[in-house]
């Protein structure tokens, strides 16, 4: 069984030595995916929080808008990235 299943496995690593996993396209769309996930979940602490300082103080608007805002940028530059590139 295991010399019928030897052709098959050298051809397969043949072509998996001289091709990527994924391509171009796919890795540009993994990585803003990722990049969006993540300043998604950075984003939820920090909303709770803006959410609960302006509560306690109107004077800290601009400080949690800006601290709310501020994940959002790692997936403008995620974008940034791709397209440049």
């Amino acid at each position: 069984m295991i010399e019928a299943i030897e052709p098959l496995m050298t051809a397969l690593q043949s072509e998996a030595a001289s091709s990527p996993a994924i391509t171009a396209d796919a890795a540009a769309a993994l990585s803003v995916g990722i990049a969006a996930f993540a300043a998604g979940y950075a984003e939820r602490g920090i909303g709770s929080a803006a959410m609960g300082a302006i509560a306690e103080d109107d004077d800290l608007f601009v400080n949690g808008l800006v601290l709310t805002v501020l994940p959002e940028t790692l997936v403008i530059l995620a974008l940034v990235v791709v397209f440049a590139a």
